[in-house]
């Protein structure tokens, strides 16, 4: 009878073990299978090249990061038609068409110069979207206005919208903040395009 006991509860001992064996190997398969974090310009390449879209860039305080971020990604050429960085403001009219009245009722750190900058991307270039980026990165107060104050503008199939945000940090830390809230934002718009698209 004991024998028999011994053998049950071996088996029962046997079966939990593989039981845990089958749940740790199918975790692990999980695990396998789960696509790693993407950093924000490598999330923003997928999104362009699964939709077919294009874009261009256009900076100003960060001085060509979101365009230095993009070009990391091999193959995005296809889909990066053009970079601008227009730091002064003349820079800003000539090539992005900014409204010389804007500048200067406004100030270039402004909601309305980062629309008028994305705007100018995007019709210069034909692209589908195209994000701009005006702020002050400090040390010191710019036309008024604090550090780490940033506008990004972004255009989407004929709309254009500004974001304000105010960083913190170093001059290097806000201009790298800004950077990736500009690819950030460029990928929050593709993926509420492809949720429209769908209702």
């Amino acid at each position: 009878m004991s024998d028999k006991k011994n053998k049950k509860d071996e088996a029962k001992a046997s079966e939990g073990k593989e039981s845990l064996s089958k749940i740790m190997k199918e975790a692990g398969a999980k695990e396998l299978k789960e696509e790693p974090s993407l950093s924000p310009e490598a999330r923003l390449f997928k999104l362009l090249k699964e939709n077919g879209l294009t874009i261009s860039v256009a900076e100003s305080c960060t001085g060509g990061l979101v365009c230095s971020r993009l070009v990391s990604n091999p193959g995005v050429s296809e889909y990066f038609k053009e970079g601008f960085v227009t730091y002064s403001n003349k820079a800003k009219r000539r090539t992005l068409e900014v409204s010389k009245s804007t500048l200067k009722k406004q100030g270039a750190i402004s909601g309305q110069v980062a629309k008028e900058m994305a705007l100018g991307a995007a019709v210069n270039t034909d692209s589908d979207i195209a994000v701009a980026i005006t702020g002050n990165a400090g040390p010191e107060a710019e036309e008024d206005k604090p550090v780490g104050l940033v506008y990004i503008g972004i255009y989407c199939q004929g709309k254009v919208k500004a974001f304000e945000y105010s960083l913190e940090g170093e001059r290097e830390d806000i201009r790298q903040q800004a950077a990736t809230e500009a690819l950030m934002l460029c990928c929050e718009t593709i993926e509420k395009l492809k949720k429209d698209d769908k209702h």
